[in-house]
């Protein structure tokens, strides 16, 4: 069964870009302080001397949520703290929507049978969730239409691929409030891509892989091909 997975990303980024101002970068170097005393979280971007780059978004409570204009919100609780005498500490979390931040689109996402069979996240194949990917620039005065897609040359056998637009630029990761004005895929650059291209994991710098006003049709025509054989 053959299926394109969509990868919503804070920012895509490579070795040659791990450091620009949408995305800082930090130390790479360990995972903890070298200070016993007080130690300090190290959070990692770099693994492996580049093998394995991460590129989601750390969840704040300012960060943007699918049609929200306050942000995500509180989503972390601790009810069980060692500071109250409890003997662990254990958090709950509790998300308004789980479209927000870096997240994959399940397939039962905008096709109602396949979310009653059960089609979630857990049924994705991992082998084409991970490894090598093509990060590419797209035009910024348009969203990713079928012309912009067909400018893009990319070429045949590749698999994944991360599209950075004006939304990083924008730095929209980075506002609480929700902006439909967003980058994405219109629907004939979706059918473009699906048709024309080897591509099975697409990536991209804001919450929908979709333009706002296409969201739906765009989407179904990505996830078209898994319908078809369903």
């Amino acid at each position: 069964m053959s299926s394109l997975f969509l990868l919503l990303l804070s920012t895509a980024i490579t070795a040659a870009v791990a450091s620009i101002p949408a995305y800082p970068s930090v130390s790479t170097d360990c995972t903890v302080s070298a200070a016993d005393d007080n130690p300090v979280p190290v959070r990692r971007e770099v693994y492996g001397d580049g093998r394995i780059f991460d590129i989601s978004h750390r969840y704040t409570v300012d960060m943007p949520s699918w049609g929200s204009k306050g942000g995500l919100g509180q989503f972390l609780w601790l009810p069980s703290s060692m500071k109250n005498g409890s003997r662990s500490n254990n958090s709950l979390m509790k998300l308004q929507s789980v479209h927000s931040g870096t997240h994959v689109d399940a397939p039962g996402h905008m096709v109602d049978s396949y979310f009653d069979a059960g089609f979630d996240v857990d049924t994705l194949d991992l082998d084409v969730l991970n490894g090598p990917a093509l990060l590419v620039d797209v035009p910024r005065d348009s969203n990713i239409t079928a012309k912009v897609m067909e400018s893009l040359n990319i070429p045949k056998g590749v698999r994944r691929v991360l599209f950075r637009t004006l939304n990083t630029d924008r730095r929209l990761m980075f506002k609480k409030e929700f902006d439909s004005s967003y980058v994405g895929f219109t629907t004939d650059g979706a059918r473009w891509l699906a048709k024309n291209t080897d591509i099975k994991l697409v990536g991209i710098d804001f919450l929908s892989a979709a333009c706002y006003d296409h969201s739906v049709p765009a989407h179904l025509e990505f996830f078209e091909g898994r319908v078809r054989k369903l």
